[in-house]
């Protein structure tokens, strides 16, 4: 059985799946591989177009429009503390009421995570929400074309170098505020493909994450191939604040971290209220 699987070339994605991808989990379903970026792996997701993909890593805010047809692995995703988005502005302290704000998808947690912030924060509300991949979000703040733009992923360590500053950390606001870590990218997998089937892909993701742990330097050459020419230590930093054991199993906290941010972003309208077992595996 090969199956076919979408994730990000990003280093916490390739250093997860590498074990697997490369034949190295006893037992796991051989993989076919395609590397998208989240936006587009939520818009397969949301609209059909993942009827090719078995597996997808997703956004953990498009949930309540896929659970009927897929279901969330209790493993293999990204939530974490300390690594929320940040608001970035090209002057410090800038007003964002009114404003043009870029953001990497507005199927995100880090959407979802900016509106709660911005509704406490910015009560008359920004402006424009422009989408764009997350790449091209810090070079049009610097460059004038943007406000203020909402980063994910490595962004955090770099944005000094296109001279902006943080006017918010998003994870900060929520992990003071709900004490639970920010849930970012979910693994999801068809329903159809069966309990059996389904409890196997989580036991080969849980598998690839502790073999990496096992030996990280095997994972090294995958990471840095799909980096994007990123260094190598901002990926070890990557992989550092977002693979964690949340990745290996999302447990009490990381399911009520999930549900809490659905139900307070269901409370503001921007996603459709879960059902009492939208979140439960098999």
């Amino acid at each position: 059985m090969t199956l076919r699987i979408a994730y990000s070339p990003c280093p916490n994605d390739t250093f997860v799946f590498d074990a697997w991808a490369h034949g190295r989990v006893p037992g796991a379903p051989a993989l076919d591989v395609t590397f998208a970026d989240i936006d587009i792996t939520n818009g397969w997701a949301e609209h059909g177009g993942a009827d090719e993909y078995d597996v997808l890593k997703v956004s953990y805010a498009v949930l309540p429009w896929v659970l009927d047809d897929y279901a969330l692995l209790p493993c293999g995703g990204a939530l974490g503390r300390g690594c929320g988005p940040l608001v970035l502005t090209r002057e410090a302290g800038t007003d964002l009421t009114g404003k043009t704000v870029a953001v990497p998808s507005e199927r995100s947690t880090a959407y979802l995570l900016f509106r709660l912030w911005a509704a406490e924060v910015v009560p008359e509300g920004v402006g424009e929400v422009v989408v764009m991949p997350f790449h091209e979000i810090m070079p049009a703040v610097r460059d004038g074309k943007v406000d203020a733009g909402l980063v994910i992923h490595e962004a955090r360590f770099t944005y000094q170098d296109y001279g902006l500053h943080s006017l918010a950390d998003m994870g900060e606001h929520w992990e003071s505020t709900t004490g639970l870590p920010i849930p970012l990218g979910a693994i999801i997998a068809k329903r159809s493909l069966g309990e059996e089937t389904l409890r196997l892909l989580a036991e080969s993701a849980r598998a690839s994450v502790r073999m990496a742990w096992d030996d990280p330097e095997a994972s090294r050459p995958y990471v840095l191939e799909h980096a994007q020419e990123m260094d190598p230590a901002v990926a070890d930093r990557h992989i550092g604040l977002y693979v964690n054991e949340f990745t290996a199993d999302l447990g009490d906290d990381g399911y009520a971290a999930v549900r809490g941010l659905l139900t307070r972003a269901a409370a503001e309208g921007l996603v459709p209220p879960l059902g009492p077992d939208a979140l439960n595996f098999v």
